[in-house]
């Protein structure tokens, strides 16, 4: 219903358009009077014409505005009413008139899937002079999704510089972090099977993997380091550590996997999101844990072996560790100052 309001005819007759529109207000709008306490409860008093005065055009007729001459007149002499088809309210976003638009992911697809089938559509529907705009949690995916890469690369490089000066060394933290990608396969395999998209809590996942698959790789290769501490060469170290630390990955890494089953098969409220991080954490300790066992001794003999080397085309000692050096022996009977 729009009202068209003779301003021009009001101004002539002495009614003040405050008072026109003020009265339209109060009796079709509703004004606000005060507060008051009754029974210590508080109410707002609001004032307003009753239901049946008006929920009819004809309503109109009986409402009056006082002139500054001191005459009345009715509302009707000014404002002519007339219907027109409408959105009921008109919403602007970026002081542009706008129609929102929601949608949600179809099962097996990301948030980020969606946005772009969304964009391809806008462009191919909309008529010329229309474009769209993203909004709420949209807006702050697309905003930071440039973050996610930069938030991994940060994860990786504090892992290594951490084991970098925990070891001394550049190539053990390098061993370490090699075991990293085993466990985002295992990760990504399992979200597949279950068709689970990769959204925010599996991204969260990703990152605490960083840490959960180094923890294996740290067992073998610090038990390595000490035996080649101990004489042996560096097949030696890699078999023993191996096989020694077979028994301590493996209960821990079970432990784990059991301990993250209530977040895998989650339920109710939330449950989603369990399920992502869930998901990711399994899948890849399961698959690092059982990778990592026959890989990280492999590296470990490749890195530390083109460690050796490249220490002796360069002429530098160790690298933190003790290197022994076999000395010509000395002739018994003769002497030596």
């Amino acid at each position: 219903l729009l009202l068209n309001v003779d301003r021009n005819k009001a101004k002539a007759v002495g009614v003040s358009l405050s008072d026109l529109f003020g009265t339209l207000q109060a009796n079709l709008g509703s004004v606000y009077v005060n507060d008051f306490n009754y029974l210590d409860r508080s109410y707002r008093v609001y004032v307003q014409a009753d239901v049946p005065y008006r929920d009819r055009i004809a309503s109109l007729g009986d409402l009056y505005v006082r002139s500054k001459t001191g005459g009345v007149a009715p509302v009707t002499e000014f404002v002519s009413p007339t219907i027109e088809k409408g959105a009921p309210i008109i919403n602007h976003y970026n002081l542009y008139r706008s129609v929102e638009i929601n949608g949600q992911p179809a099962p097996g697809k990301g948030s980020g899937q969606a946005i772009s089938a969304m964009e391809r559509l806008a462009q191919h529907i909309n008529p010329p002079g229309v474009s769209f705009e993203w909004s709420g949690l949209s807006l702050d995916e697309i905003e930071a999704g440039f973050l996610t890469m930069l938030i991994f690369a940060l994860g990786i490089l504090f892992t290594f510089l951490v084991l970098a000066a925990q070891y001394e060394s550049f190539a053990d933290p390098l061993i370490v972090l090699l075991s990293v990608p085993a466990a985002l396969l295992g990760a990504l395999l399992l979200l597949d099977m279950r068709h689970i998209p990769s959204d925010a809590y599996a991204q969260v996942g990703y990152v605490m993997l960083i840490g959960l698959a180094s923890k294996n790789a740290i067992l073998i290769v610090e038990f390595a380091n000490e035996q080649m501490r101990d004489g042996a060469d560096i097949v030696t170290a890699a078999s023993r550590a191996a096989q020694t630390r077979l028994r301590p990955i493996l209960m821990t890494s079970i432990a784990f996997v059991v301990a993250v089953l209530p977040l895998v098969f989650a339920s109710g409220a939330g449950a989603n999101a369990r399920h992502s991080l869930g998901t990711v954490v399994c899948g890849g300790m399961i698959l690092a844990t059982f990778l990592n066992l026959a890989i990280t001794p492999v590296i470990y003999v490749v890195i530390k072996s083109a460690a050796r080397r490249g220490r002796r085309l360069f002429g530098r000692g160790g690298d933190g560790h003790a290197v022994a050096v076999e000395e010509e022996p000395i002739p018994v009977g003769e002497g030596h100052m």
